[in-house]
């Protein structure tokens, strides 16, 4: 493979599709290709190592093949080839992404190629090279944090984008968490954008039921998302008080509340969860602790604890890793914290039982996972999202952000398809409570 000897000079005509319209006062690291021959050199090593190891077929300009691959192998196609190995020599998995966002590679099965890398992925660098990793990679950067005057920010950053954004890929109950979809006999979700709505409503009745929100029940929300667990709450007879840090997303639950005749038994506020007044017999969280940060776990289950109730019940959804990979990745910078979710890291299982052992008077009851569920979640949102991508212009997202965000929901589906994510809902009590 040749690389560009100076990828900042402009790509020859013929030699790939070309760059989407880069503002570089938008996207500086996207628009800026780094020039870094020596890591680049390396980049070359490990896309050869990755392509022999999990039988990719990656493809150069022309269709060449850069080496031999099975039939029906998951496919990378560089576009520009130099640009892309710059950007991962000097970025790793940040230049990854961002090649992808400048359109430098493609592939007509995204999933399937990320699910081939994220399967076992610390055998793609040479344990060698995994031993330097200190040396090279970068760390979360500290303005980033989620503390109790950044957090706004970081969930502005994604939730504040555009209420019709998040319309034009979700199902109308406006609910951004994973659905659970009933089963075929062998266990398998049966996904279809049909049922996602009805999938939906079974996770928050599951997770109220875990909760045991029943009339009359003062409920808690940590986590408000565009209102649907809320008003499925007040249909119960429960009376709920739900926080979020989006104006947008209070704006429009608190609109869907009132249409639904529910106002008296359900209240949105813009509000910090370490600022949680009152006492409730139930407290619910739906994926909202992987935004809190490692940093701050011990402040939100302790809020957890602070507000409940004798004899109270915590139910909680938390996509989450192992634990082994949650301690290899807790120090480092990552594409989706700086592109997606700022300040945030996926707990471990065991870190969030340790946690609420070390800093509160509650224990993890209970358990359960259903990782292939949000994988089909994804699946629709992405297939939605792609195929609504001239909507997405005229709301007035760029290419560079449209790539952005398809890499993210297919990286996301894939980590759930491989089993290097799952998403579980956790039941939380004091011992010795009532059942």
């Amino acid at each position: 493979m040749t690389l560009h000897a100076a990828p900042t000079r402009p790509v020859p005509a013929g030699s790939g599709p070309p760059h989407p319209r880069i503002d570089p006062l938008r996207w500086p690291d996207v628009a800026r290709v780094p020039y870094a021959p020596l890591r680049a050199a390396a980049a070359r090593a490990l896309l050869r190592r990755a392509a022999r190891q999990r039988g990719l077929r990656v493809v150069l300009p022309g269709g060449r093949p850069l080496l031999p691959a099975p039939p029906g192998a998951p496919e990378l196609r560089l576009h520009r080839p130099g640009h892309f190995l710059h950007r991962v020599g000097a970025g790793g998995l940040i230049g990854f992404g961002e090649s992808y966002q400048a359109g430098d590679w493609d592939s007509p099965d995204l999933v399937a190629l990320l699910s081939a890398l994220a399967t076992a992925p610390d055998t793609l660098v040479p344990s060698a090279a995994r031993r330097l990793r200190p040396l090279y990679v970068r760390r979360p950067p500290a303005d980033r944090l989620a503390t109790p005057e950044q957090a706004r920010a970081n969930i502005r950053h994604h939730y504040d984008l555009s209420n019709d954004l998040f319309a034009l890929f979700l199902d109308p109950t406006m609910t951004y968490s994973s659905a659970v979809f009933p089963t075929d006999p062998d266990g398998r979700p049966q996904a279809a954008w049909t049922t996602l709505a009805a999938a939906q409503h079974r996770k928050i009745d599951r997770l109220l039921d875990l909760a045991d929100v029943r009339p009359g029940c003062r409920l808690l929300e940590i986590g408000t998302g565009w209102g649907e667990l809320a008003l499925r709450a007040a249909a119960r007879g429960a009376r709920i008080v739900s926080l979020t840090l989006s104006a947008e997303q209070q704006a429009l639950a608190r609109t869907r509340i009132a249409a639904a005749g529910q106002s008296d038994r359900a209240e949105v506020r813009l509000c910090d969860y370490r600022s949680a007044e009152g006492q409730y017999d139930a407290v619910v969280s739906v994926e909202m602790v992987e935004a809190v940060g490692r940093p701050f776990w011990p402040a939100y289950l302790t809020t957890l604890d602070r507000v409940l109730a004798p004899g109270g019940r915590v139910a909680l959804q938390a996509i989450t890793m192992p634990h082994d990979r949650m301690l290899a990745t807790a120090d480092t910078h990552t594409w989706i914290l700086k592109y997606i979710f700022p300040g945030g890291l996926i707990p471990s299982l065991r870190a969030l039982a340790d946690t609420a052992a070390e800093h509160t008077a509650l224990r993890l009851t209970d358990s359960h996972g259903y990782g292939p569920h949000y994988a089909e979640t994804l699946r629709l949102w992405r297939e939605r999202f792609t195929g609504r991508a001239a909507e997405v212009t005229a709301l007035g997202f760029d290419t560079v952000f449209r790539r952005m965000w398809e890499l993210y929901l297919a990286y996301s589906e894939a980590g759930f398809r491989t089993g290097y994510l799952d998403v579980r809902q956790l039941l939380l009590t004091r011992p010795g409570a009532a059942a």
